[in-house]
């Protein structure tokens, strides 16, 4: 009727029927087994048996109890991969701080060297490849931050054709597949975080042209989705925006549909099953929402909704040559060498005087020392962790006794912390991620400057 195995070496284990029957005392095994039916059905079981007597005393039958612990091993195990995922997890956002941080002296110094070197072409090539470099390990970075992060997404008002284009290039990049994009002429931008949203579209993006090995076309769609025409949004009173991805694939198995967004969940030999699952968690961090349908014929869509801005256009995309210029005194805190450098020579660049601080404590001296010689500074620009030192979070409260009125600029390589999110809660009036080049620096300080 069954067989029992070992569970580690799968041999045959001999019943405890006839071992209770031949020493006729109570029988328990110290470590669970795999039973297996008839079938071949196998289950984790912890075994127990008893005899039966009769009134004198006879062993007439024998009582067998399994109890199944398949499930609680399954949850075992998927406890044991949140574990690594964790430790994983804080590794990647160590290694993307560390790598922010020198990725910062590189992007820094390229945007600078643009701008010094003369207008030779080759040069000029040659440096704009360098700075794309730079653009793509910055993506990189922000995909192991968005792995490692548990904070609020870093939202910026963005063009939705523009964040689907860049990840449509990537995606279909060596493959027979291509993308046709479909916009709604009034289509509204999207205050989102350009990285997290970017891996969300790579992964949909990425999933569509593996469904489709001997090529074909992936229809990319955008629509307003105006307040109360769509249930089931996490903001009823919001006006969205449906990003519509569909594929011309196999579509997704019936049995398969209601746990696509499960953590751990492929159907992929190789998979690891957390595409999806961050997919899912980014758009649920942005009040949004993302569901899968699926036709036999019509291969699999996916629709991912996100609040409109209220703003009505996208900002334009800056010219790389108009920097904005400003003046006055900026005093910088980092711990970092190539950082300090960098922001020295740039800042001078803009026309302001730099001054350079290691830590907090220093930062703070020489704040105080500069307000008390009437030469104040006109910003602060903060790294938020300093190691074996004050960071930014703790000097700007004594920052802020000092000078209710300082304009402080936070800075990090874990842009995933909370802090960068929701700066202004801190005391921050501004915020530029690690890395940054000379643009991005320029931009905030004359945003804080003149708020």
């Amino acid at each position: 009727m069954f067989q029992l195995l070992d569970e580690t070496t799968r041999e045959r284990i001999d019943c405890p029927v006839q071992r209770v029957l031949k020493q006729g005392a109570v029988f328990g095994r110290s470590t669970p087994a795999t039973l297996v039916s008839r079938p071949g059905r196998e289950r984790i079981v912890v075994t127990s048996s008893a005899p039966i007597h009769d009134q004198a005393d006879s062993i007439i039958g024998v009582v067998l109890v399994f109890r199944d612990i398949t499930e609680n091993r399954k949850l075992e195990a998927e406890l044991h991969k949140a574990s690594k995922l964790e430790s994983l997890g804080l590794l990647a956002g160590g290694i993307a701080h560390d790598f922010n941080n020198i990725l910062t002296g590189i992007f820094g110094n390229v945007s600078l060297a643009k701008m010094l070197a003369p207008s030779d072409r080759q040069i000029q090539e040659r440096l704009e490849r360098a700075e794309q470099a730079c653009y793509r390990a910055k993506e990189m970075t922000g995909q192991l931050l968005t792995f490692a992060r548990g904070g609020a997404p870093i939202k910026r008002l963005k063009a939705v054709p523009q964040l689907v284009k860049e990840s449509c290039d990537i995606a279909v990049l060596g493959s027979n597949v291509h993308c046709e994009f479909s916009y709604a002429p009034d289509l509204r931008p999207v205050e989102a975080d350009p990285a997290q949203i970017a891996q969300v579209l790579n992964n949909l993006l990425l999933n569509a042209v593996q469904a489709m090995p001997e090529g074909g076309n992936i229809k990319v769609r955008a629509e307003n989705i105006p307040a109360g025409t769509r249930p089931g949004l996490p903001s009823p009173g919001a006006d969205y925006v449906r990003i519509t991805i569909q594929d011309q694939g196999p579509g997704i198995l019936p049995e398969h549909r209601a746990r696509v967004f499960d953590p751990f969940f492929t159907t992929k030999h190789k998979g690891r099953g957390l595409g999806l699952a961050t997919a899912y968690s980014i758009v649920r961090k942005h009040d949004g929402l993302i569901e899968a349908d699926s036709k036999t014929e019509g291969g699999a869509t996916f629709h991912v909704y996100l609040p409109a801005s209220a703003q009505s256009t996208a900002p334009e995309t800056e010219d790389a040559s108009n920097l904005s210029s400003g003046q006055g005194r900026v005093l910088v805190m980092d711990d970092e060498p190539e950082i300090l450098n960098f922001c020295h020579v740039a800042l001078k660049r803009l026309g302001y005087q730099a001054e350079l601080a290691r830590d907090g404590e220093e930062a703070i001296r020489r704040y105080r020392d500069a307000r008390e010689s009437g030469r104040p500074f006109s910003a602060v620009i903060m790294d938020l962790t300093i190691p074996g030192g004050m960071g930014g979070k703790e000097a700007i409260k004594h920052l802020l006794e000092l000078d209710p009125r300082a304009r402080v600029i936070v800075s990090s390589g874990y842009s995933n912390d909370p802090v960068m999110a929701e700066f202004r809660k801190f005391g921050f009036l501004g915020v530029v991620a690690k890395p940054y080049e000379i643009r991005e620096l320029a931009k905030v300080l004359q945003q804080v400057i003149e708020s």
